[in-house]
């Protein structure tokens, strides 16, 4: 066991037994469904699949920042038993939790001055920073200290490639993060546009490809551009999903491309907090490659 804590947020799109497993620690987040307060708590106030079924079905769903405050409370007990902490938070390129997780930690500092406390922006966005907590946490087992880990994860954290697709472009025309007008004649066309989360950690919409078929072939082609070792890659892969029949396509040809992979694929649901941004068809692969650099 080590001295320290390591912990994340909900949005990193792991599973509670997951989180107990690799004895990673998790703050919620907040969503409002149907105008009504609740929790991204990793499915177990209301589940992926759920939401995304009730947004199919005309319920309007948000998101809601955790606050200053949420952050102290939550901070404050792994302080009060002795532990210094290492945060890992939601992108700020996608997200302003950071920021409040920042100002927490000044607070903290203030009231626990000889604990560490340190508040890393991940760059880093549903499973793709799952993944990056659970490389983390590797590397917290194998010994490193509370001061080795954070310049480790700082270091590293560009090395997880993030690609998704999206088959459904409604949500997105809906969030205003597509015009009317071009998601209509997306819609159309059936274009599924190819995004990844860039080098400041926003996500960038970086191909238009026309059918599923096609988006499906063309993310696995960018893990072989991507991924250390090109077609010898042998590292972790995390996917995530609002739609399993797709997950399992991509999967499918993954396997087929890198046999040593076969098995060995970890799958999640996109969590509430990002699938209530991007809706049903959505479809993400991440794993361990070259740092990103755009």
């Amino acid at each position: 066991m080590s001295d320290y804590i390591l912990s994340c947020s909900a949005s990193c799109d792991l599973t509670p037994e997951w989180m107990k497993k690799r004895d990673l620690h998790y703050v919620n987040f907040n969503i409002i469904v149907d105008g009504k307060n609740t929790k991204d708590d990793m499915g177990i106030t209301i589940s992926p699949r759920e939401l995304v079924r009730k947004m199919q079905n005309g319920v309007d769903c948000k998101t809601s920042m955790v606050s200053i405050g949420e952050y102290s409370d939550y901070f404050r007990p792994f302080l009060e038993a002795g532990k210094d902490l290492i945060h890992v938070s939601l992108s700020s390129g996608i997200s302003g939790t950071y920021n409040s997780a920042c100002q927490a930690a000044e607070i903290m500092k203030e009231e626990f001055p000889d604990r560490k406390i340190f508040i890393i922006d991940s760059l880093a966005a549903s499973s793709g920073y799952g993944l990056l907590m659970e490389l983390a946490a590797d590397k917290r087992d194998q010994g490193l200290s509370v001061d080795e880990l954070a310049k480790w994860i700082e270091d590293y954290k560009l090395n997880v490639i993030h690609w998704f697709f999206s088959t459904d472009l409604s949500f997105y025309i809906k969030g205003g993060r597509i015009s009317k007008t071009a998601g209509t004649v997306g819609q159309v066309l059936n274009i599924c546009p190819l995004l990844n989360v860039d080098f400041e950690g926003r996500l960038i919409p970086r191909e238009k490809i026309r059918t599923k078929k096609k988006v499906v072939k063309r993310i696995v082609e960018k893990m072989i551009e991507d991924c250390d070792d090109g077609f010898k890659y042998s590292g972790k892969v995390f996917m995530s999903d609002t739609d399993e029949e797709l997950g399992n396509q991509v999967q499918s040809l993954i396997e087929e491309i890198f046999p040593q992979l076969k098995g060995k694929i970890e799958r999640f649901d996109i969590g509430c907090t990002i699938a209530s941004h991007t809706g049903p068809g959505t479809v993400a692969l991440f794993f361990q490659g070259k740092k990103r650099t755009n």
